[in-house]
């Protein structure tokens, strides 16, 4: 399911947000924050504490792309049924990437993620990671949930 898929995708990305930035000498909250530039304003990634004009307003605005990249993803999986974790993975990371492409390359500047106020190209690339991680993860996880005996040997 997508929701699931992009649940995963928001928190695991999140987390890797916080932890890069402490790494690269940041507030923890300094990427969600600047996820809310497109209504606060170029500032947002300069705000280092957690408040809900900006940081709950970067996380809702990161959770709805997470779930809005979850769909294609979803759909692309349901199309040929395939359960195989590496054929998930391999479809995540595409769609990660096409992700990426669209954020930092075809939308106009007020709606990218922000985070390139806030972080190197690096950590940037290692967040969209996380974001196909998440994908995988969620996308395993619904169909596990879906079909708990599939694998296993029941006549033992």
């Amino acid at each position: 399911m997508a929701v699931t898929s992009g649940t995963i995708a928001s928190l695991t990305t999140t987390v890797a947000l916080a932890l890069l930035a402490g790494v690269e000498g940041r507030s923890i909250f300094q990427p969600t924050n600047a996820t809310s530039h497109w209504l606060q304003g170029e500032d947002a990634g300069h705000v280092r504490v957690a408040d809900a004009k900006h940081t709950l307003l970067g996380y809702c605005t990161h959770h709805l792309s997470a779930i809005f990249w979850a769909l294609p993803f979803e759909a692309w999986l349901a199309a040929d049924r395939s359960r195989e974790p590496t054929v998930i993975l391999r479809k995540a990371a595409l769609t990660a990437a096409i992700a990426y492409v669209v954020d930092y390359h075809l939308v106009p500047k007020r709606l990218t993620p922000g985070w390139e106020t806030v972080l190197s190209k690096r950590s940037i690339g290692l967040t969209y990671a996380a974001l196909a991680l998440g994908l995988a993860a969620g996308a395993m996880a619904s169909r596990k949930s879906q079909h708990p005996h599939q694998g296993v040997n029941e006549t033992s």
